[in-house]
């Protein structure tokens, strides 16, 4: 009996409820689910944080490469930009200049077309000075032409009425007075 007893009393405790409840199946439960979750964790980690990584990685570098290039084409454009004012600031240059030769080439030009102008205007004066000239001398000349052949008919007319001079005197001071003296000058 006493074995008895002191197997219930064994059992009795054994059967007490326990603080942690520690056995040694739960004990092998919990070392089996850490070795568990280790593997999964190698297996996730290899399959799933790795990819992620170096697909961070490949984006990282991208865009590293991205900004470089951004810097490098915006340093570029500075550059060109730098460039086409410098041009620009020559073709101004080269335009005023360009300008400035036109208006000299202009200015002679007007000049030259003036001086000319002159010119051909006091050539057609002295062509007018001689014309009108040449006229007078016409009209000086169809005057004494004139005079003449009134003084011929006048002569013929003395001599068919057979006057005596002072009548033929008279005549031709009468003539001389229709006519006048100034052309007898010329």
């Amino acid at each position: 009996m006493n074995t008895l007893l002191s197997i219930n009393n064994i059992l009795a405790t054994e059967m007490e409820p326990r603080l942690f409840d520690l056995d040694l199946q739960l004990g092998m439960d919990a070392i089996l689910t850490m070795i568990a979750v280790f593997t999964l964790f190698l297996v996730m980690s290899h399959l799933l944080f790795n990819p992620v990584r170096d697909m961070l990685e490949k984006r990282k570098t991208k865009i590293k490469d991205e900004l470089d290039n951004a810097a490098a084409d915006q340093e570029d454009a500075a550059q060109l930009k730098a460039d086409y004012e410098a041009k620009i600031k020559d073709i101004n240059k080269e335009a005023e200049e360009i300008l400035s030769e036109a208006r000299k080439k202009a200015l002679m030009n007007e000049n030259k077309i003036v001086a000319e102008a002159k010119e051909e205007a006091s050539r057609i004066i002295q062509r007018a000075n001689v014309e009108a000239e040449l006229e007078k001398k016409k009209a000086v000349d169809e005057v004494k032409r004139e005079m003449v052949s009134i003084a011929s008919i006048m002569a013929g007319k003395v001599v068919a009425a057979s006057i005596d001079t002072s009548v033929q005197n008279g005549l031709i001071d009468e003539t001389l007075k229709e006519i006048g003296d100034s052309t007898w000058l010329n």
